[in-house]
């Protein structure tokens, strides 16, 4: 008796503790959205999309963000809230004072920068930054393994984090040390073109170049990170998930497994005397660069090979899906650019693959990059920054301190080149 009267004494004062906790969270959370509400109110957008993020989630996760993002420019106008604390720009001039480099905008502050916690090679071979301070953009899109999160070159918020992880490698990134790897994505187009003519030549089959593409940009990434294909040509589809992956969870990347494997292996050879530092591939470059400099956290070995192969396949990739279904859609447009590829082949100005240098010079080719780039930019969604304590003014309206801003590229064309 005495041990259920306890029991129950007890349960309700849990139920009231927790009780009370409830109401307090529901009246911070109610606090904290009506002041960002209230300090945002003069901005137009979605009514809903004021009061919460999973509007803008839910935007994302219908694939068709970009087109959501023109039509609410096209309702409210060039200045957009589509978060309680987010807004979206549609104006030329905004451009140099978001992202211009005399007045830069943080991606966010982190007091906490420094704190971490050790992960071993097995799980990815990394040290994952703890953060405190996170941004909704570009938290949602760090990679993390095993509940540690890998903070790249495009994703971490600490501009000392940023330029530590840039530093070292940003040699290798020159066009004179990408133009030595030619032969080797010309050797990967042969490889792209022999796949095609065997599973759709004189076969009277519809082919999805777009995935061939994709396939195409893994293997050449493969090829120049690793010195070998990741092997979507010969399979005709993914390998081990790291496309498919790469944009269902894209925070759970299979592409860090699948580059701390290619890293495993590479050590394991050069501890047993036959791996080559001296391979020409960028892995072995990241490699002797991370043994240089002891000071180098573990993390920024698999945060390069993971940058490559994700940003560098899957940018490119859809630059030229989207270069050749607008010309397939505009013959004209085709037909000349085959003129004037056939004109420089003529005059023996262009090789079997064409070279960097060699394509320069046909300038109605790269006015149909830049165009293909314009109407369909590799990514469609706005690249956030902090507005500073001075505030912004942009189009007349006047955006707080702390507020979430970003302009979406797509819209530029589609709003103003258009109008």
């Amino acid at each position: 008796m005495f041990s259920e009267g306890l029991l129950e004494k007890f349960d309700d004062r849990a139920c009231r503790i927790v009780g009370f906790l409830a109401i307090v969270g529901i009246f911070i959370f109610v606090l904290d959205n009506a002041r960002s509400y209230i300090r945002l109110r003069h901005i137009p957008g979605p009514p809903a999309a004021a009061l919460t993020n999973f509007i803008r989630r839910s935007w994302v996760n219908t694939g068709n963000a970009h087109e959501i993002h023109t039509s609410l420019h096209s309702k409210y106008g060039t200045v957009v809230r589509f978060g309680p604390n987010a807004v979206m720009v549609c104006q030329p001039d905004a451009i140099e004072k978001i992202y211009g480099f005399k007045r830069r905008f943080e991606k966010v502050r982190d007091p906490s920068i420094g704190t971490r916690r050790p992960v071993e090679l097995s799980d990815v071979y990394i040290v994952a930054t703890l953060t405190s301070v996170q941004s909704e953009f570009y938290d949602s899109i760090m990679p993390r393994i095993k509940g540690g999160k890998i903070p790249d070159v495009f994703a971490t918020r600490d501009e000392d984090i940023h330029r530590r992880m840039r530093r070292p490698v940003a040699n290798l990134y020159s066009l004179t040390n990408i133009m030595s790897f030619e032969p080797v994505v010309n050797s990967t187009l042969q490889h792209l073109f022999e796949r095609l003519d065997e599973l759709f030549l004189d076969k009277n089959a519809d082919v999805d170049l777009f995935k061939w593409m994709q396939y195409f940009m893994f293997d050449v990434l493969g090829e120049v990170t690793f010195s070998k294909e990741l092997g979507c040509l010969d399979k005709g589809g993914d390998v081990e998930g790291v496309i498919e992956n790469n944009w269902r969870y894209f925070n759970m990347i299979a592409a860090v497994q699948f580059g701390a494997a290619r890293i495993r292996e590479r050590m394991n050879l050069l501890e047993s005397g036959k791996g080559d530092l001296g391979q020409k591939d960028f892995l072995s470059s990241f490699i002797s660069e991370n043994a240089k400099d002891h000071t180098l956290p573990a993390m920024f070995l698999p945060t390069w090979v993971n940058s490559n192969i994700v940003a560098g396949a899957d940018t490119t990739s859809i630059l030229s899906g989207a270069l050749i279904y607008h010309l397939l859609k505009n013959p004209a447009s085709l037909a000349r650019l085959q003129e004037e590829i056939d004109d420089a082949t003529a005059a023996g100005r262009l090789s079997k693959f064409a070279t960097w240098k060699e394509s320069k010079s046909l300038t109605y080719f790269d006015a149909c990059v830049k165009e293909a780039t314009r109407m369909h930019p590799p990514f469609a969604l706005p690249f956030e920054r902090v507005v500073p304590d001075c505030g912004l003014e942009i189009d007349g309206y006047h955006i707080p301190p702390g507020t979430r801003i970003g302009i979406v590229g797509r819209q530029f064309f589609l709003l103003l080149f258009m109008a």
